[in-house]
């Protein structure tokens, strides 16, 4: 497949994380020739960074690979639908049906070890008297839940270094479901400690796709990045025309 012909791969990280958690697909997608974008989620609320991340992909020439880790994956049910959107990758994520929320959808299975070490904040909101509330996990535990088998340093690094997510995401309700249309892979991190790998399986199940389980925590990009590019390229190739 000549540079020209290859999709450009779209990687959307999860909440209490950034671009940074692709840190070691990036390289290796960029020495296979592969066009790679890596943008900021502004994790502020489903509906909204899904507005954002389509008006990214709307303005890339030619065929996306939509990559959603974790709530990325909520993120890209709804921006997959963009017409240049070949394929979605799910990576320890939400494949959200239409019309349910990331509580509904995690609220069918028992809480991961998440649930017991969120912390909630306030934050303000322009032009509201009511502030909003941002969502993080405790710095001591996130390695554990979060990064288990990753090296310490890094998880050290990223513990302190989240980008929270506003408990307003948690509630508002996917307005279509990309993977109803779009070809979609799912990966199940089978030792995550963040979302119940029975939520996961659920969604994929449900979504119909083809879908791989590692043994990993819920970086499995960090932890297992070459089962991160495999799948990948089996949405790539599939997809190729």
């Amino acid at each position: 497949m000549s540079r020209s012909d290859s999709p450009t791969v779209v990687l959307i990280h999860g909440a209490f994380a950034d671009a940074s958690s692709f840190g070691r697909v990036i390289p290796e997608l960029l020495a296979r020739g592969l066009d790679v974008v890596a943008p900021a989620v502004p994790n502020r609320s489903l509906l909204g960074d899904s507005a954002y991340i389509a008006s990214i992909v709307r303005e890339i020439p030619g065929p996306v690979v939509l990559v959603g880790h974790s709530y990325g994956g909520a993120v890209i049910t709804v921006a997959g639908a963009e017409d240049n959107v070949k394929a979605l990758v799910y990576l320890a994520g939400y494949a959200l049906e239409e019309g349910e929320s990331l509580g509904e959808l995690q609220g069918r299975f028992p809480d991961s070890d998440l649930a017991t070490a969120l912390v909630y904040s306030p934050f303000p909101i322009e032009g509201s008297t009511t502030p909003g509330t941002d969502v993080s996990v405790e710095i001591d535990k996130f390695p554990s839940i979060f990064a288990a088998d990753v090296d310490p340093r890094i998880a050290a690094v990223l513990a302190v270094s989240q980008r929270p997510l506003a408990a307003q995401a948690f509630a508002e309700k996917a307005p279509e479901a990309a993977w109803k249309t779009k070809p979609s892979w799912g990966l199940v991190a089978t030792a995550d400690h963040t979302i119940n790998p029975d939520v996961q399986r659920y969604g994929y199940e449900r979504a119909d796709m083809a879908t791989v389980e590692v043994d990993s925590s819920h970086l499995v990009m960090l932890a297992h990045p070459e089962r991160v590019i495999q799948l990948i390229e089996d949405a790539i190739r599939a997809t190729a025309h």
